[in-house]
């Protein structure tokens, strides 16, 4: 007699989920609060600017197409694509090496703990993550600011302020591949008398390089918007053109800028995606997996379960035959054929190819003059903003100021990650080729072979990437001015450009989650009458909302950086601040305010972490 298996407990009401659930909604009432929503002395909607705001979106359906400026928007997107291909490159040279130099498996290796006496190996570790803290919290257009005031207007300004930043991003989210990279490998070698360094090129890294350059093509893409935003301060592009018809509201020469960023994006998009298939590398990082334990090597992914055998058997038969393989059928020897080497695709070749020759062509298009930053004046400037920038000890009434505006730059950032987390789940569904198609989880294929086009579903489909293509392609400074047409100068409007803009980030990574997502459980459920509601509640979120909340926390520290961007356009909160330190050139204001920024980033870091924790 089998008995049957008891249901798991269910789990209490009041646990560690909810209570960050419930800590997360508080923080939301407060923002809003913050932004003025709600109170009766607040004017927020500025009722006079909706027919620029109408004429500005009616602009969009007749962008300039004058042959002259098309040739200029030609060129400059040329410009923003050389400088995303240069500032990735050097971000993920330093990126690397930072990466492994602040991860915990590359002291463990190189010095190992002694069961007596001080653990140098984290010590150091620790130590260059605290370096590398600095440029990752300061944006690159603070960085592309304060470049431009020692290098003057050249090309090499936009690079490095992609580069240093980014490389210290890409340092961290390295060292975190390689931290939750299983081990067992290494340990091997090193047991095996493998020189330690030898050991890590060939038992970790390896494991880890998929997600290495799936993260490597995520922070390209995010590259080409940092390129299209340092155009505000004159590095040139398409950023730079689109500001200039800013200048002028010539809206339709505006939206022919958008378009290009548009194309551009998506051109990148779908060549990195068709690139990682390729590799099966299907999603840019999966960031759930590594804040869980290490990879389970003893559970089978289901993506391995349909690849081509290795070896095959060979035929049996009479010795006689003149077959030379024949005559071992009566001696139980399996005889296996080992197969060559797998060949590359050719799609996949070219794109090899392709990169390694856009890499020197964007260097030798844009000419950078490396002399500049040795030079007798470069020098020169360096060593008066170092001075300049050593800051007064505060008095009560600045760090007043500091801590409420971070407050401000705080309720801004979470009311920015709200409205980009919603609206990017709710848009990852139609959003995603696995959901409403033909054969998907809501729509499973129902009778004969003969179906009608699903002219509706791929609509939905196209329209949904579009609307998310749109919304991250914008820049988030020109998202904020276009909703100053209808908002009164704020945090509201810079937080409503950062939820824009991030929407279409987070709605196109979730997607792919989406795309990626084992459909047994909801074609089961669909099997047994569920409807395609009960099938999205019960069968598909709970999968993914644990993957959802961990972009959006990812996103949300990326958005306290960008608040700085949006502050250029009097958004409020510390990136305004730091914009008005900067133009009056009061460089020890801002070491205080970006000492008080660090801090901020560090704190939302901090509590990002204990978050994802019990989600994965």
């Amino acid at each position: 007699m089998t008995l049957p298996l008891p249901f798991p407990p269910r789990p209490a009401l009041v646990n560690r989920r909810s209570l960050w659930l419930l800590l997360a909604l508080l923080a939301l009432l407060w923002s809003l609060a913050q932004a003025g929503v709600g109170q009766r002395d607040t004017v927020l909607i500025n009722g006079g600017g909706w027919g620029q705001f109408g004429e500005f979106w009616r602009a969009s359906l007749s962008p300039s197409l004058d042959p002259e400026f098309l040739g200029v928007m030609g060129q400059a997107t040329l410009v923003t694509l050389a400088y995303g291909v240069c500032g990735t490159t050097l971000s993920l040279i330093l990126g690397l090496g930072g990466g492994i130099v602040t991860s915990t498996i590359w002291w463990q290796t190189v010095l190992p703990p002694s069961a007596q006496g001080w653990d140098w190996g984290r010590s150091l570790g620790l130590g260059v993550r605290g370096v590398l803290l600095l440029p990752r919290v300061i944006h690159e257009l603070i960085w592309g600011l304060l470049l431009l005031n020692i290098l003057g207007l050249d090309p090499l300004v936009a690079v490095l302020a992609i580069a240093l930043p980014f490389g210290a991003i890409v340092a961290k989210v390295f060292s975190e591949i390689l931290d939750h990279t299983d081990p067992k490998p290494l340990h091997g070698l090193i047991q095996a008398g493998v020189p330690p360094l030898t050991a890590f090129l060939y038992g970790l890294l390896p494991q880890a390089l998929p997600n290495l350059l799936s993260y490597a093509f995520y922070r390209f893409e995010c590259s080409l918007r940092s390129a299209a935003v340092l155009g505000v301060i004159g590095a040139g592009g398409l950023g730079y053109e689109i500001r200039l018809s800013l200048q002028s509201l010539d809206y339709p020469e505006i939206w022919t800028g958008f378009y290009a960023l548009m194309l551009l994006t998506g051109t990148v998009d779908l060549w990195s995606g068709g690139v990682r298939r390729q590799m099966g590398c299907m999603n840019r990082l999966d960031l759930n997996r590594l804040n869980s334990n290490r990879p389970d090597l003893n559970r089978l992914d289901p993506n391995t379960q349909n690849l081509p055998r290795a070896i095959d058997p060979l035929p049996t038969g009479n010795p006689d035959s003149g077959n030379p393989d024949s005559g071992l059928k009566g001696a139980n020897i399996e005889v296996t054929r080992v197969k060559g080497p797998p060949q590359t695709p050719w799609g996949l070749r070219l794109s090899w190819g392709a990169m390694a020759l856009a890499v020197p062509l964007s260097f030798w298009a844009l000419d950078l003059d490396w002399s500049r930053l040795v030079s007798d004046r470069s020098r020169r400037l360096l060593g008066e903003m170092v001075i300049a920038a050593i800051p007064p000890w505060p008095d009560g009434e600045t760090l007043g100021r500091l801590l409420h505006l971070s407050s401000l730059t705080l309720a801004l950032s979470i009311l920015a990650i709200a409205l980009a987390g919603v609206g990017g789940i709710i848009l990852s569904f139609p959003a995603a080729q696995t959901c409403v198609l033909p054969g998907g989880w809501l729509r499973p294929l129902a009778g004969g072979p003969h179906q009608p086009w699903p002219w509706g579903a791929l609509a939905l489909l196209w329209g949904s990437r579009l609307l998310l293509l749109l919304s991250r392609a914008i820049p988030a400074p020109i998202w904020a001015l276009v909703f100053l047409f209808v908002l009164f100068p704020g945090i509201l409007p810079g937080a409503i450009a950062l939820g824009v803009h991030n929407l279409g980030i987070l709605g196109r990574l979730m997607a792919e989650v989406n795309e990626n997502l084992d459909d047994r459980p909801a074609r089961s459920l669909h099997a047994l009458g569920a409807g395609p509601l009960q099938v999205l509640l019960y069968g598909i979120l709970p999968q993914n909302l644990g993957r959802f909340v961990a972009y959006g926390l990812y996103r949300w520290e990326v958005c306290l950086r960008e608040t700085v961007i949006v502050g250029l356009v009097g958004a409020g909160g510390l990136g305004r601040l730091m914009t008005e330190q900067l133009s009056s050139f009061d460089y020890g204001g801002l070491t205080l305010t970006l000492i008080c920024f660090g801090l901020l980033s560090w704190g939302v870091d901090w509590l990002s972490h204990q978050i994802r924790s019990p989600l994965a």
